[in-house]
C-alpha cells in the first residue's frame, strides 16, 4: 500500500519495506514526508505483525538529504524563530525514534545518501549497500553542524579519526570504502541490493521476537555502560528470556534436530 505519492510501504511475511520516492529529487525528504515518517515509525512499534523495517529509495540514489525549499528564507530567521523550528522539525525526532524502536530496522541503500539522508542511514541497525551507493557528510559545506545525531553515531562507527575527516571534509565515500572502514555490513551488485536485503530482513523476522528486542536494547546500552553493569543486564534479559516460549521451542528445536520455530511469545 501506498500512503502518499512521496512515500511507499509494502509489507510482507513479517517485514514492513518504506520506500522514499522523489526520485526525480534523489529522494529529498520533505516536511511533510518526514511528518509521515514518524507516524509511520509510531505505527510500526504498535504492529506486532512486524518484526523488521526495511528503509531505501527509490531510483538511483537513496535520499539527497533536506528539501532545501525555503532555506533562503530560513537563513533570515532569529534565534527565537530557529529554537521554535527545532521543537516541531520532524528530521530531529528520527534518530531516537529509529533508536528507540524495538524492532530490527535496515537501510538498503542504493545510491547517493547524503547529509540527512546519510544520518538516516546511521540511525538503522544494520546497512546494506549497493555498489552505487556514495555516501557524504555534506553539512560542512553549508557551514553547517552536522545533525541527526551523525556527530553521535559516526564516531561510534569508524572511529572519531574517520569520522572528524569527513564532517570536516565532506568528501564523498564510495561503497567500497563504506565497507572498509565499517560504515556497512555489506555490499552487493545493484541488481541484488533488495534481494540481499529481503533474506537479512526474514531471517532476523524469523528469529525470536522478544529476544532480539532485547539483544538491541543491550547491545546500545553497551556502548554507554560498564561491563559491570552490562553483566547485569544480560543476566536480567536472560532470566527473562528462560521463561518465554521462543526459548522452550530454541532448546526442543535443538534436542530434535531441526529448525526451530518461533512465535514471539
Amino acid at each position: 500500500m501506498a500512503t502518499s505519492n512521496d512515500l511507499m510501504i509494502t509489507q510482507e511475511e513479517g517485514i514492513m519495506i518504506i520506500t522514499l520516492n522523489r526520485p526525480e529529487r534523489l529522494n529529498a525528504i520533505t516536511l511533510d514526508m518526514g511528518d509521515s515518517l514518524l507516524k509511520i515509525l509510531e505505527t510500526v512499534g504498535q504492529d506486532k505483525e512486524v518484526k523488521a523495517l526495511v528503509i531505501t529509495g527509490a531510483g538511483r540514489g537513496f535520499c539527497s538529504g533536506a528539501d532545501v525549499t525555503g532555506q533562503e528564507e530560513r537563513i533570515k530567521w532569529s534565534t527565537v524563530e530557529r529554537n521554535e523550528w527545532r521543537c516541531v522539525n520532524p528530521f530531529l525526532k528520527f534518530p531516537l525514534m529509529l533508536r528507540n524502536l524495538d524492532k530490527p530496522v535496515i537501510a538498503a541503500v542504493n545510491g547517493v545518501a547524503v547529509g540527512a539522508g546519510f544520518a538516516l542511514t546511521l540511525g538503522c541497525d544494520i546497512r546494506i549497500a549497493s555498489e552505487n551507493a556514495r555516501f557524504s557528510m555534506m553539512f560542512v559545506k553549508r557551514a553547517l553542524m552536522p545533525d541527526m545525531g551523525s556527530t553521535y553515531f559516526l564516531p561510534r562507527l569508524v572511529g572519531a579519526a574517520k569520522a572528524c575527516e569527513m564532517m570536516f571534509t565532506g568528501d564523498m565515500v564510495d561503497a567500497k570504502e563504506a565497507l572498509r572502514i565499517g560504515l556497512v555490513n555489506k555490499v552487493v551488485p545493484a541488481e541484488e541490493l533488495m534481494k540481499a536485503t529481503k533474506e537479512m530482513a526474514s531471517k532476523i523476522a524469523k528469529g525470536p521476537a522478544i529476544t532480539i528486542r532485547l539483544i538491541k536494547h543491550a547491545v546500545y546500552q553497551g556502548v554507554e555502560n560498564s561491563l559491570e553493569t552490562q553483566l547485569d543486564m544480560e543476566a536480567y534479559a536472560d532470566n527473562m528470556l528462560y521463561l518465554t516460549e521462543d526459548h522452550q521451542e530454541g532448546v526442543h528445536a535443538f534436542l530434535e534436530k531441526r529448525e526451530p520455530v518461533f512465535k514471539g511469545r
